[in-house]
């Protein structure tokens, strides 16, 4: 019996990805946020804020794709339960990405905050 790899819902990468949370975080170097390398930095390099938007997008997108295979598999129209298994799992991950960026970027505001006082 040989084994068949399993398809990607959404095709999405792990490099393509983080250089969109790169864009996210805007913030690289300050504060202790690091990104890929390579990457600007700087807000207006890259699109800035466009590019963050297009991330929250695209972690909007992978949601909406896993509640969408989550109703084909309950109501018995999803032919193969590991599409949902690998569409949920993607959309758990990058939203976890998304917070922990987030997370950063704040930390770094208040830091920036405190320097100030």
């Amino acid at each position: 019996m040989s084994v068949q790899p399993v398809g990607g819902v959404s095709g999405v990468s792990p490099t393509s990805y983080l250089s969109e949370l790169d864009a996210l975080a805007g913030l690289q170097g300050a504060a202790g946020v690091t990104g890929t390398p390579g990457a600007t930095g700087t807000a207006g390099a890259d699109g800035g804020f466009a590019a963050a938007l297009g991330a929250v997008d695209h972690v909007t997108q992978l949601q909406s794709t896993s509640n969408a295979l989550a109703v084909q598999a309950v109501t018995g129209d999803l032919d193969d339960v590991h599409d949902y298994t690998v569409a949920s799992s993607e959309a758990k991950l990058a939203l976890e990405l998304t917070a922990a960026v987030r997370n950063k970027a704040v930390d770094a505001f208040t830091e920036i905050m405190r320097m100030q006082a």
